[in-house]
């Protein structure tokens, strides 16, 4: 008997068959990605009307069977195709709730009429609203995770390793009455693990209207970029998470200003590098902050320790910079121990990430007591992982979590260590890049290291040889 193909299987190939036919068309797969998104939820607004009966929540004009049809009900082609398309999408981006924030500045960007026929045709043979929500979700986070691989269109800055993202959820604790909130969402990876987390909890106490709180309002997120509002909305939305009248994720630069609402739990991947270009520079903006400094990793901590309720949690990946840089950084570091519970830091190996060589840990702290003992687990030195062939894992970080939940009785563990408030106060600059295990990667021989040093001298003897013929000639000049 031939094993039955799973749902899942079937349409994920087909999303990516689709995505090969137009990427040599010159389409990338994030804008791909992008124009799914929008018909999708065309579709299924229709598939739900169907069904259940309920009201479109989208306007007349700007719905499914508008995209099929014209007035005259002929089958839209061609240019007229692309036109109708556009002017939907024009339509729902001032829509308000979740329609406005799936829609947020939505565009075109498959302009060929043959190839938009295509996406739609594909969408139409299947009736998506039948599947469950975790069928739904699932194809859909796939089609994220491969957005989040695709290097060329660096998305990779919006994916944050899933085994990482469960292990912060595990240890943080999130509950179904506590609101969970991440500053800078991207696709929305740690709101869902969040809400499975404590989704489980709430069945399993039978606790039904935390569930439904949960499910309608005690996940928030926000992001900078249309393009991430969009497909983190649409993968709440997928997940059957929030309302149709009111947005879960808000298209803002959360740095701007003070927080709006107060969180009992933060998780958050906040970008690395320097804030996007055209952003504000917010140093003059945020007085509430502990120190002035355009470092975006540092203003990122700042805000979460201000958006924190009183006994609020956060688990947050930093670049080590964060851990050790002077000025600003020792400040908020100080702040940090003095009026918050940094309790654990798990330092993370490179290789996870999609941006290369980064270096970065994950801060656990809590509002509204001061720092008695920080734990640090190294999960760092000697570690090895690639992307492909040797991925983060669950089972990689099982042993920390171990520590974690059992930190006064963890004994002879080399990655797991303890330090305190007077160790860590007395460090040069406060700095907590803390460091004990030997790296016992091999020494290169001593032949090696002469000639690294020779070739080492050479080039700056070259250097030092252009430099005077350079001084030399500005001053004939």
């Amino acid at each position: 008997m031939a094993k039955e193909t799973k749902p899942t299987t079937t349409l994920a190939s087909k999303v990516w068959k689709m995505a090969d036919v137009l990427s040599s068309a010159g389409i990338a797969f994030t804008d791909y990605i992008t124009q799914l998104t929008y018909i999708l939820f065309l579709k299924m607004d229709d598939e739900k009307t169907e069904t259940f009966g309920d009201d479109s929540a989208l306007p007349q004009g700007a719905r499914w069977k508008n995209l099929l049809k014209d007035a005259n009900g002929d089958e839209l082609i061609g240019d007229e195709l692309v036109k109708t398309y556009e002017t939907i999408l024009t339509t729902l981006q001032g829509q308000s709730g979740i329609v406005g924030a799936i829609f947020t500045k939505a565009t075109n960007k498959i302009t060929q009429p043959a190839k938009l026929q295509k996406i739609i045709e594909m969408v139409d043979k299947e009736n998506w609203y039948s599947f469950g929500s975790d069928l739904k979700g699932e194809i859909y986070e796939s089609i994220l995770e491969r957005n989040g691989q695709d290097a060329k269109g660096g998305a990779g800055q919006y994916f944050t390793p899933r085994a990482l993202i469960w292990a912060m959820c595990e240890a943080i604790n999130p509950q179904p009455t506590e609101l969970i909130c991440d500053p800078a969402c991207g696709t929305g990876g740690f709101l869902l693990e969040a809400y499975f987390h404590a989704e489980k909890i709430a069945q399993s106490s039978h606790d039904t209207n935390a569930l439904v709180n949960l499910k309608s309002s005690n996940i928030r997120g926000t992001d900078i970029t249309p393009l991430v509002v969009t497909l983190a909305s649409m993968n709440l939305y997928l997940h059957d998470i929030g309302q149709t009248n009111s947005a879960l994720i808000n298209c803002a630069d959360s740095l701007e200003s003070e927080p709006k609402y107060l969180a009992d739990v933060v998780l958050a991947n906040p970008p690395f590098g320097a804030r996007p270009e055209g952003a504000t520079d917010i140093s003059s903006l945020r007085g509430d902050f502990y120190a002035q400094t355009k470092n975006n990793q540092l203003n990122f901590l700042q805000h979460i320790m201000k958006m924190l309720k009183p006994q609020g949690r956060c688990a947050i990946v930093l670049p080590d910079n964060v851990l050790f840089e002077a000025g600003a950084g020792e400040i908020i570091r100080k702040e940090l121990l003095k009026n918050f519970n940094l309790h654990t830091i798990l330092r993370l190996p490179t290789g996870i990430f999609y941006a290369q060589g980064v270096k970065a840990n994950v801060l656990f702290f809590q509002n509204g007591e001061p720092t008695k003992e920080l734990f640090v687990y190294d999960y760092r030195t000697g570690i090895k992982h690639t992307l492909k062939t040797n991925p983060l894992k669950k089972e990689h970080l099982k042993d920390f979590l171990s520590c974690y939940q059992n930190r006064k009785n963890i004994k002879d563990n080399e990655r797991w260590r303890s330090f305190s408030i007077a160790e860590l106060l007395g460090r040069d600059k406060t700095n907590l890049d803390i460091k004990w295990i030997k790296d016992n990667e091999e020494i290169p021989p001593l032949n090696e290291l002469l000639k690294e040093l020779e070739n080492s001298a050479k080039n700056i003897a070259n250097a030092s040889a252009k430099l005077t013929s350079l001084l030399a000639d500005i001053k004939e000049f």
